[in-house]
């Protein structure tokens, strides 16, 4: 196992959290120099925050840890590609590298994510890796949408 899978299993540990909290399953972890810094899930219907998402809070915990609001050297893993409000705080905080398991299934998100990207990407400040254990991430995301369909019913 490298170390992208093995960072993205503490982030799929989160998003199982949030699973449990019945949280859409999200997971976030920031790795500095090898050791993580910072993980979390989302928590947008235990806070009744919309902002409450698992890459927010883990840029928050990570820039509390480092003192500082610059990310430079670190890598985060989120087990599903960002939100534009995501994609515009991991540009904000510099991080240097983020890791993707799950792709989006809305277009019009990737597309904006992508432009916001974009320029970080092709000045080398942002390295992107995508489908990072990716059916895993997804299995957990499609399963918690089918238990919420079922309890509809």
């Amino acid at each position: 196992m490298n170390n992208d899978e093995k960072y993205m299993k503490l982030a799929l540990n989160c998003s199982l959290k949030a699973y449990q909290r019945d949280e859409v399953p999200v997971g976030a972890v920031i790795v500095a120099d090898g050791k993580v810094i910072a993980r979390c899930w989302n928590k947008k219907e235990i806070n009744k925050d919309v902002t409450m998402h698992a890459e927010l809070l883990a840029i928050k915990k990570a820039c509390k840890k480092l003192n500082s609001w610059r990310l430079n050297d670190c890598t985060m893993y989120v087990t599903l590609f960002p939100c534009p409000m995501c994609a515009s705080a991991i540009i904000q905080a510099r991080i240097k590298r983020i890791v993707i398991g799950a792709p989006t299934k809305d277009l019009k998100n990737e597309q904006i994510v992508n432009m916001i990207f974009e320029d970080s990407i092709n000045n080398n400040n942002l390295i992107l890796t995508k489908n990072v254990l990716e059916e895993t991430c997804s299995k957990i995301l499609k399963d918690f949408f089918k238990q919420k369909r079922l309890k509809k019913k």
